[in-house]
């Protein structure tokens, strides 16, 4: 199967569109890195990077406050994005930390880390190359026939003395997924794990894509042969290395994600090699971003720890997110706003985000469309930013994939705004779905 056959398996992200926060200086253009409106929050986002490049940012956090679908995780997204390419970012729920498999500062320890980037220079054997062939063949999942997992994939590689086609496992092809990898990218492949690392596009590739304006950095096709030995630039996260470093192993651990603790000690050894290899010019940190959504949901204790994780000398780009007014600090009777407690409140840069406009809306919606390759007439088009205003931003850019499913289904590639009104009658904004709750209000389970 050709990568473009199985892209469809993959989950399109909801900001996959950002890359950066559209800024020229620290003055925000109105279209930009797939970034619409917003002007003050972006140029305050901007500024926020500026002082974390510069060092002076540290025991301070991010507030994003704004009404829902606002564009408060394409912010917190465009402001890793700004931070540099291998900037891990992680993004949790407030409610997630409620986990009967781990204690919640377990949870919350482990995301931190997770936000934390080791880039590591090694020198090892590699394949390097413009990425000229790319076949993934996969097969159904063992557990799950619907869905579909790489089996094995032929890749071509070629440098300016020579080109190579190889045959790879299920090992090498899951790298390739994940990596986005596709024909025209040049890659280094680590010969014994199988780990892959896109170094960009190359020039032929993007003029054949007749591009005028690109984010894919252009590099050079590789001189000399396709396999050598050069030095491999690699990033892992802390919780990476404290999983390595912690893992026991066994038949099991093979088919399933363990979820467990990781102890003190393993941390400790962990920070200390890292602190190591640092010293040595053997890596690099690179501290990353948390993205806390619904941070309301977060108790006390969880409050506290974060207190406390804002001082560390290994601490993230801290950036919580609330939609809630004045609203009960859990686990407590008092009432703050956004439920976060004062002290804390006391050290966060808040920045606040606005409902977007009718034109902005409709210019989300065709990045949208871009991103995931859907056509629309224009008043369809018309159509859902009328739903977006009247409804919901978010639920207009749901409303996509099934209007796009419907319009295969009449043998049309191009949605037409019947498509959009059939999904829209199938799939119900939360106003309608009140109104319905309200109508058979009497036949439904109380608590």
């Amino acid at each position: 199967m050709k990568m473009e056959e199985i892209r469809r398996f993959e989950r399109v992200g909801s900001h996959s569109h950002i890359t950066g926060l559209g800024l020229e200086g620290l003055k925000a253009k109105e279209i930009a890195d797939g970034m619409v409106g917003q002007i003050e929050a972006r140029q305050a986002a901007g500024i926020v990077v500026n002082m974390v490049k510069e060092g002076r940012f540290a025991g301070r956090a991010i507030l994003l406050a704004g009404p829902p679908g606002t564009g408060k995780t394409a912010l917190a997204v465009g402001i890793a994005k700004e931070l540099g390419k291998d900037v891990p970012f992680v993004s949790i729920s407030g409610s997630e930390i409620y986990s009967a498999e781990m204690k919640k500062t377990e949870f919350l320890m482990q995301a931190i880390r997770k936000a934390i980037g080791v880039r590591i220079h090694e020198m090892r054997k590699i394949y390097e190359g413009v990425v000229t062939t790319l076949d993934i063949k996969t097969v159904p999942h063992p557990y799950n026939p619907y869905q579909k997992i790489p089996k094995m994939a032929v890749i071509g590689l070629k440098t300016k003395k020579e080109e190579k086609q190889f045959k790879v496992d299920e090992t090498f092809a899951n790298y390739i997924l994940q990596q986005g990898v596709e024909v025209g990218d040049i890659i280094q492949i680590d010969a014994d794990s199988g780990r892959i690392v896109k170094l960009g596009k190359s020039e032929e590739a993007v003029k054949k894509e007749a591009l005028d304006l690109t984010s894919v950095e252009i590099v050079e096709i590789p001189d000399g042969d396709v396999m050598k030995e050069k030095e491999f630039v690699y990033v892992m996260s802390l919780h990476d290395l404290d999983k390595r470093a912690s893992r026991s192993g066994g038949l099991f651990s093979l088919f399933f994600e363990e979820k467990e603790e990781i102890t003190n000690e393993t941390r400790q050894r962990v920070d200390e090699m890292v602190k190591e290899w640092v010293d040595s010019g053997k890596a690099e940190i690179i501290p990353g971003v948390l993205f806390i959504d619904e941070v309301h949901m977060l108790d006390i204790e969880a409050f506290a720890f974060l207190n406390r994780a804002m001082e560390s000398e290994l601490a993230p780009i801290i950036i919580l997110a609330s939609n809630r007014g004045v609203a009960r600090i859990r686990g407590t009777d008092v009432k703050s706003p956004h439920g976060i407690p004062l002290d804390l409140i006391d050290r966060l840069l808040i920045i606040t985000t606005r409902p977007y406009k009718k034109e902005e809306i409709k210019k989300i919606l065709q990045i949208r469309m871009a991103e995931e390759k859907i056509d629309m007439e224009d008043d369809a088009l018309e159509y859902l930013t009328e739903i977006g205003i009247q409804a919901s931003l978010r639920y207009a850019v749901q409303l996509m994939a099934p209007a796009a499913n419907i319009a295969r289904n009449n043998n049309r590639r191009k949605i037409k705004k019947e498509d959009v009104e059939k999904a829209r009658e199938l799939f119900h904004d939360v106003k309608r779905s009140v109104e319905y709750l309200k109508e058979y209000e009497k036949m439904m389970l109380g608590e």
